[in-house]
């Protein structure tokens, strides 16, 4: 079905009902569900999975601690201790997401926040997602087994459509909606060297879509995983999740690694109980070789392969009585990956070439199926101007293709189409007054096949109060550019039975959702500041705070309701078109610390609070009474002790408090979350973990978009074993 006309829409009186772009009824429908009519595999036997999983984790703990102490005696601890790393060493901390080249975390000019490998450890994290909890002014909840919202300073959602998010530097973000599939983002956690967050625009250096933050996740180099890997997890959410690596030399001067992984989630329940049918299982592998050609040159190739299958409880509108069905539903990920990056450092210059191929593939045949490529390549220089300026530039394509199979449900037109993209950017770093005061400033110009040329420039500046002690200040502006669905997208939302009020009809009548040739870039304009301190060797701060401005946000606009079907009209169709008639203003602090406590214990602390004051401009007359102001916790909190026992026990504890979602109707809660690890020999290390010990059920969030059954999240313990043959 073609985009909707827009030339032919004529405001109309809002009706009482919700009319929603990406949110249709979601707070009546925690809990509310009849449930599905048939079974998803992972469902209807998930207890005697769970007891068969239980029963085998055992079995590999006696044989694998057989082995360890009959073989593997000697040694040192392979993994470092969190503890052991001064407050100094945090804030020299290398990253490179703030400025496309390596620099201290205390000399960065923006609100970065790194999680280590350690970090990931001893947080108990399964996934990305729950790994990105930790990160202030970051908001991440679940949704069901499988889906995720997660969001940098509001506007968070599952299809969250202003955070991006890379892997080794390559975009996972899908043109389709401008988010991300988080279900399919999927690495070997042991791999991840460090996951740098900066929470705030990136554009100027990552382009559009990079408006409220940047998510970096920087894998080890291949030299540094020279081993065998064996891990098994095991539990009653995650029944089972086991990955076996292995890397070696190739030569004397190329290294590399190679993975397989499986993980196998139960279902969950809804708020009254029932089945959600939201099991979730995958397999995946992939590679890395890292080779030093010369002194100065590198280069790099890896690679990813996955095969997803997950289930939902899904609720679709029907043009038949009762006008909706509620099933259980199974949807099929699959893609792949491969990338190749060369980089020359010489002197006071770099280069970088990288290009990547990336394939999605979903399938869901009750709702959407949807085959995305895309083709990306950079080029990046870094250079010295002078002994005061550091300059980097440069330029950037990316081709994607994308071929969709509509349902009832969701239509895209063109169901095949391709789209260029162009980009270029500069930024100049100036220092001044004996290096004590950075100015930064620069800026990227793209252009899309949607609205031309983009403009996203910033400025920063950043002072050495003292040695120990640095503020900042940043002016940035950034856009999102409008995504496929956007432009081409049809989603029948609800359908009126004949009759029912406010129309009366004779007639079915459906509550569409249209795209719109006329959708516009919404942009962004940011005011920032920053404090850090390293009070002593062992305590330090770091407080951000911020203003956005946004104006052009997506409303959905009344049309004129038209008759639908040939010959005889069968239905009659009330179009909510995309406009950008919605601005306003968000603004919040993030202030955490850092504090060594005793020579083995570590504490951190950190708090969020955000306040948005988003409307509708007065040319709207889109009748949503949902804004995004209530879909995001004004307060969170975090607080994380890391203490290392005697003969090699290390144990950590998580507490953490997420305020209500007024809008959604989902309560606020706290979480305590914690565990215990133990290496008895240095190439064996066993864990346990539990979550959400104060609180047996709660929900996070609800679905946004597509209309599922949101699970609660409850007590759950896993775990696991992880065995090297030598040091890592």
């Amino acid at each position: 079905m073609n985009t909707y006309d827009t030339k032919r829409q004529t405001a109309v009186r809002p009706t009482d009902r919700n009319y929603l772009w990406n949110r249709a009824d979601r707070g009546s429908r925690l809990g509310t569900s009849t449930g599905p009519t048939r079974l998803l595999r992972v469902g209807s036997s998930a207890m005697s999975r769970r007891l068969a999983c239980a029963k085998r984790v055992l079995v590999t703990v006696f044989a694998a601690m057989f082995v360890a102490t009959s073989v593997w005696g000697q040694g040192s601890q392979g993994t470092p201790d969190v503890t052991a790393m001064s407050v100094e060493d945090l804030m020299n901390m290398q990253v490179t997401s703030v400025s496309k080249r390596t620099q201290k975390v205390a000399d960065a000019a923006a609100a970065v926040f790194v999680i280590t490998q350690e970090d990931i450890q001893r947080s108990g994290a399964r996934n990305i997602p729950e790994a990105l909890r930790m990160v202030p002014g970051l908001e991440v909840a679940r949704i069901d087994e499988n889906k995720w919202a997660i969001g940098s300073r509001g506007f968070n959602g599952r299809f969250a459509d202003k955070l991006l998010v890379l892997i080794d530097g390559r975009s996972v973000y899908t043109p389709l909606f401008s988010g991300v599939y988080w279900d399919v983002q999927d690495v070997v956690l042991d791999d991840v060297d460090r996951i740098e967050v900066i929470r705030g625009p990136g554009a100027t250096l990552w382009g559009a879509n990079a408006v409220d933050g940047v998510i970096n996740i920087i894998t080890k180099p291949a030299k540094a995983t020279q081993s065998a890997l064996v891990k098994v997890e095991g539990g009653d959410e995650q029944m089972t999740a086991d990955t076996v690596q292995f890397g070696d030399k190739i030569g004397n001067k190329g290294y590399y690694r190679a993975y397989a992984k499986y993980f196998d989630w139960a279902s969950g329940n809804g708020l009254a109980g029932q089945n959600a049918f939201d099991g979730w299982h995958q397999v995946r592998g992939g590679f890395r070789s890292d080779w030093t050609l010369s002194n100065v040159d590198s280069l790099t190739f890896q690679g990813d392969m996955y095969n997803s299958r997950e289930g939902e409880t899904l609720t679709i509108p029907t043009l038949t009585a009762p006008y909706s069905s509620t099933f259980a539903n199974v949807g099929h990920y699959s893609g792949g990956n491969l990338l190749g990056r060369w980089t020359r450092s010489s002197g006071n210059s770099s280069y970088s070439l990288q290009g990547y191929f990336d394939r999605t593939n979903y399938s869901d045949n009750s709702l959407f199926v949807d085959h995305e490529s895309v083709f990306d390549i950079d080029f990046q220089h870094d250079f010295h101007l002078g002994n005061a300026n550091e300059i980097v530039w440069g330029v950037g394509y990316r081709s994607i293709q994308d071929s969709n199979v509509s349902s009832f449900t969701v239509s895209v037109q063109p169901s095949h189409a391709q789209y260029n993209q162009f980009s270029t950017f500069v930024q100049d770093e100036v220092s001044f007054l004996d290096s004590r005061l950075h100015v930064t400033f620069g800026s990227k110009f793209e252009h899309n096949a949607f609205t031309g040329w983009e403009f996203e420039p910033n400025i920063r500046l950043l002072g050495s109060i003292s040695k120990t002690q640095s503020a900042w200040v940043a002016v940035s502006r950034a856009v999102r550019t409008p995504a496929l669905t956007e432009e081409g997208l049809r989603l029948n939302a609800a359908v009126i039975p004949p009759g029912a009020p406010p129309f009366s009809s004779p007639l079915p009548v459906i509550e569409a959702v249209f795209g719109s040739r006329q959708f516009q870039s919404e942009d962004l304009l940011a005011y920032e500041i920053g404090y850090r301190v390293q009070a002593t060797n062992s305590f330090s701060a770091d407080i951000s705070a911020f203003y956005n401005s946004y104006t052009n946000l997506r409303t959905a606009e009344p049309g004129t309701p038209f008759p639908e079907g040939s010959p005889t009209p069968t239905d009659v169709v009330l179009p909510f078109v995309a406009y950008n008639r919605m601005s306003g203003g968000t603004w919040g602090i993030e202030p955490f610390v850092d504090w060594k406590a005793l020579p083995k214990w570590k504490l951190f602390g950190s708090y969020s609070f955000l306040r948005m004051n988003i409307h509708k401009n007065s040319d709207s007359t889109d009748p949503t009474m949902d804004l995004p102001n209530g879909e995001n916790p004004e307060q969170q909190f975090y607080f994380r002790s890391s203490l290392e026992l005697p003969k090699h026990f290390e144990q950590d504890l998580v507490v953490r408090h997420v305020t209500q979602l007024q809008s959604l109707n989902v309560p606020g809660y706290s979480s305590l979350d914690g565990g215990v690890r133990w290496r008895p020999v240095p190439t064996l290390e066993f864990s346990f973990y539990g979550e959400n010990w104060l609180n047996s059920r709660h929900t996070e969030f609800a679905p946004d978009f597509v209309n599922t059954l949101p699970t609660v999240v409850g007590r759950s313990f896993n775990g696991g074993i992880t065995w090297t043959p030598r040091n890592r």
